[in-house]
């Protein structure tokens, strides 16, 4: 092997091994963030005992315009049930998203991660990326893209949990 082959192999090696991946079965890394519109922060911690579906999106995703109105009807259906959405916008321009939600209102909470470092760490590779959580934090599907389709087997998931009692 040449010596000018080693520093690309270990390249490959660091770039294909993800530290921080966020994986199923894993306790979903506990953030702190700002509201989108009053800008007080938001701590995944204060959700603890609900099952969370966390999702990760930007204005420009054509399938958030898709998700936005099925996981707000859902939310509305499932929250007294212990059922909470948290969608995490990734858009550096802030106004780019409240104009957003100012197209789609939703009643469930809406937070910025404008630098990505919380995507970062949860490692969304595509738009939109959610996660769902379980009452004791521990993520429990990874969920990538979406379509209309989608809704009813990840409400199946999500009642699932719901019905679930702690171990």
């Amino acid at each position: 092997m040449k010596y000018q082959q080693i520093p690309t192999l270990i390249l490959a090696a660091i770039c294909t091994f993800n530290v921080n991946a966020t994986e199923i079965s894993e306790p979903a890394p506990q953030f702190t963030l700002p509201a989108l519109q009053q800008d007080q922060p938001v701590t995944l911690k204060a959700f603890a005992g609900k099952v969370v579906y966390l999702d990760f999106w930007a204005s420009w995703c054509a399938p958030c315009r898709t998700s936005f109105p099925l996981l707000n009807a859902l939310h509305k259906r499932l929250k007294a049930q212990g059922f909470e959405v948290i969608a995490i916008n990734l858009d550096e321009d802030k106004t780019k998203a409240e104009q957003f939600v100012k197209e789609i209102p939703v009643d469930f909470t809406v937070l910025r991660d404008g630098k990505g470092e919380w995507a970062d760490r949860y490692v969304v590779e595509s738009m939109p990326t959610s996660f769902i959580i379980d009452k004791q934090g521990i993520v429990q599907h990874i969920h990538h893209g979406f379509s209309g389709d989608d809704i009813n087997g990840l409400e199946q998931k999500i009642a699932s949990l719901l019905a679930a009692t702690r171990p």
